[in-house]
């Protein structure tokens, strides 16, 4: 479940435009008034605390606004999470189950809920540059929820010169997802057929209740 609530809050924030904006602002709000789909190839590592393992995966993301996404994790195991613009499914081939969710429901327990277009960033964070913070060459801006309930304390985004390259989500139990993209391909052509799923024959399917008017 945590992971799933995580990447639909990260879908809000990916980019994959040319900027030319000054500050690490002006390229978040450049990239997110402009961008309306993209695919990148992303590492993901979580470090909890207390805890001296990393977990870390990889695999590909693409994106068709309004809210169409999918992650294909590939490494260490296989894991897809797909939103058709209704539904978010989340298929573990391992375990061969998938959950399915509300797409609406989900959206709205996190600022992913900016996804639809409908709101600004500046609605829902605090958004400052963060000057001091250099890591990897990169332009920093950081994004602090300002609803109080969010289980998230703040995102940090950085940018080169053209694109976003990594992020750091940390949340309220000290949890840090630092994530980077590589191979942006910025407004691709995607075939939206690939945002459709159907469950394979056998799996188990966990929340069709919840999809019951």
């Amino acid at each position: 479940m945590m992971r799933y609530r995580l990447i639909v809050l990260i879908c809000l924030l990916l980019p994959g435009v040319h900027v030319h904006a000054a500050s690490a602002t002006e390229r978040l709000m450049d990239f997110f008034a402009n961008v309306k789909s993209m695919r990148a190839e992303f590492t993901q590592t979580v470090v909890s605390q207390g805890f001296a393992d990393k977990e870390t995966s990889r695999g590909i993301f693409q994106l068709m606004r309004p809210g169409k996404f999918r992650w294909d994790y590939t490494e260490p195991y296989q894991q897809h999470i797909i939103a058709d613009g209704d539904k978010l499914w989340v298929y573990d081939v391992d375990m061969d189950q998938v959950i399915v969710k509300p797409l609406n429901l989900v959206l709205g327990q996190t600022p992913a809920v900016l996804l639809s277009g409908t709101a600004s960033l500046a609605d829902r964070f605090d958004i400052v540059d963060v000057p001091g913070k250099a890591d990897q060459g990169l332009s920093w801006v950081q994004l602090r929820p300002k609803d109080s309930e969010s289980s998230y304390e703040k995102l940090m985004l950085g940018f080169n010169e053209t694109n976003i390259r990594s992020m750091e989500l940390v949340d309220n139990f000290g949890q840090v997802t630092v994530l980077l993209f590589s191979k942006v391909q910025p407004n691709a052509d995607l075939d939206a057929r690939i945002f459709q799923f159907e469950p394979p024959p056998g799996v188990d399917v966990l929340g069709e209740e919840e999809l019951t008017p």
